[in-house]
């Protein structure tokens, strides 16, 4: 191996030795590990500052590694920092992270984030069994409606994520599998939507290997669309990922019912039904007048957990016809964690072999 990033490497070893303390979650199957506090400063005015400057600081990469690369994680393992938010209209902020950097939006992190907030105390619960978690991230500021029974127990989630909108429709891409059309969508971070069947492939773990490898050159493919410039912010410009689409067909209440499987940043693959990639699909699928106001869709994933959405409200964003999406899903904790670092471990922060 010779990229720095994934060998196994002394450079960027954390210059502290205390333990970090995590609570890992599951959101619909995909991983989410929570740093309540980290160990490293990470300085900034707002959540998007400080993704800014987390991206360019050996510190705060450190950490990112040792908790993500293995042996203390995996290659599809995602994780935040949870931080201060940016006033005092939020609860907390977070950057959200993955193997390959830190990313701008996280559907599934907002849903067990809301859950962790409620389950904690951080957030007290509402007599009304509706409690709202606001968040600050990176691409803007969201909310996660948590709901509770009348002994305390948290059940779903709603994700109420920032303005999300169809960028460009049917856009040609030339791949090994002959030229793909893809709507370009924003739910928080920019995605290729594709048709899988147009493709010769189906959202199953069978075909998964051959997604990841179209995922990524689909990616690759549109690198340098200037339609993947953000229209007020190019902190948040670029492609985040691909989502690959199943239809199959229609629910109960005449809405789309589809399965997924997202491929972000460098091959990585949402278990879950992605969440701000969920938000990208609403957006088209309004859009293009699939999804009407009072219809939900179902989302399936690759694994076969489900997140159901709808739309909110209507609205212009940054020029564009937009919509507010909500997401719904549940979240559940499966460890609290103290990692540590051996001084004499020659494999910190860790190595990723995909």
């Amino acid at each position: 191996m010779t990229d720095p990033g994934r060998a196994a490497s002394t450079i960027g070893r954390p210059p502290h030795l205390e333990r970090v303390r995590t609570v890992d979650y599951h959101t619909a199957g995909e991983p989410f590990r929570i740093v309540p506090a980290p160990t490293v400063p990470i300085p900034g005015a707002t959540v998007a500052e400080r993704r800014q400057r987390a991206i360019g600081d050996t510190e705060a990469d450190a950490l990112r590694r040792l908790l993500c690369f293995e042996p203390r994680g995996h290659a599809d393992m995602y994780g935040g920092f949870v931080t201060p938010p940016d006033d005092d209209g939020a609860h907390l902020g977070v950057l959200f992270w993955h193997k390959d950097g830190f990313s701008t939006a996280c559907g599934h992190g907002t849903i067990a984030l809301g859950a962790w907030a409620v389950r904690s105390g951080l957030v007290p619960v509402d007599p009304s069994g509706m409690t709202d978690v606001v968040i600050d991230v990176p691409s803007g500021r969201v909310t996660a409606r948590v709901r509770t029974t009348d002994d305390g127990r948290v059940g779903t989630v709603d994700f109420v994520n920032v303005p999300s909108s169809l960028v460009a429709a049917d856009v040609p891409v030339a791949t090994s599998r002959g030229e793909l059309r893809a709507d370009l969508a924003w739910g928080g971070a920019l995605y290729a939507c594709v048709d899988a069947a147009s493709a010769g492939l189906r959202v199953t773990p069978e075909d998964l290997v051959d997604l990841i490898a179209l995922g990524r050159e689909v990616k690759a493919a549109l690198a340098g669309d200037p339609r993947l410039d953000h229209p007020s912010d190019p902190r948040l410009s670029g492609l985040y990922g691909t989502i690959f689409v199943d239809d199959l067909g229609t629910s109960a209440d005449g809405g789309p019912h589809q399965r997924n499987v997202t491929i972000f940043a460098d091959g990585q693959v949402d278990r879950s039904p992605c969440g701000s990639g969920t938000a990208a699909r609403v957006a088209v699928l309004a859009a293009t007048g699939r999804l009407g106001d009072g219809q939900a869709l179902v989302h399936d994933s690759i694994v076969g957990t489900r997140f159901h959405a709808r739309v909110q409200e209507h609205l212009t964003d940054a020029g564009r016809d937009a919509v507010v999406p909500v997401i719904t899903g549940t979240a559940h904790e499966v460890a609290e964690s103290a990692f540590v670092v051996d001084p004499d471990d020659t494999l910190t922060p860790g190595f990723v072999l995909r």
